[in-house]
């Protein structure tokens, strides 16, 4: 099993990342929509977001800092965002509560016990795993759409290399 420590320096790094990948971008830059059905770089923050919302679930994050209610157009499976539209949040903003997510998954993952992370649960229906195995899923889940900020980075004209 991975060391909470370990995981919560690797959501860390994932939102590090994204900095990177978000930098200097405008509101606008944030909406640039693919020419094929996929999500912006706004609605991807977002959804970042919503991710570790599930995260915080499974450890009893209860003490969120933010108002969760404001992403619900980032929902998994939510239409893609074609540009302002209503619920869609400044992508300065979702930067705030990503950071603020990150502090908050790094604090709890500091104070778990092993017990807390072999307990099993039961998500999407039926399946059964520990917490450690689902926050272990919802790193990977990070990890995808992590990985899409690259590429919505270039589609908003950069042409650099960030990593």
């Amino acid at each position: 099993m991975i060391p909470p420590t370990a995981m919560a320096n690797a959501f860390g790094r994932n939102v590090d990342i994204v900095k990177l990948q978000v930098a200097g971008l405008s509101q606008a830059d944030s909406l640039i929509q693919l020419p094929f059905r996929s999500n912006c770089m706004n609605w991807v923050v977002g959804h970042l977001i919503t991710n570790r919302l599930s995260v915080f679930r499974l450890l009893g994050i209860e003490d969120i800092p933010f108002d969760t209610d404001s992403l619900a157009r980032y929902q998994r499976e939510s239409e893609p965002i074609t540009g302002e539209e209503e619920g869609v949040l400044p992508l300065e903003q979702l930067m705030a509560m990503l950071e603020q997510s990150q502090a908050r998954l790094a604090e709890r993952l500091e104070t778990i016990i092993a017990e807390d992370l072999a307990h099993p649960v039961a998500l999407f229906g039926s399946r059964s795993k520990p917490v450690a195995e689902w926050v272990f899923f919802f790193y990977f889940h990070d990890c995808y759409h992590t990985g899409q900020t690259e590429i919505l980075r270039q589609a908003a004209g950069t042409n650099d290399k960030i990593i």
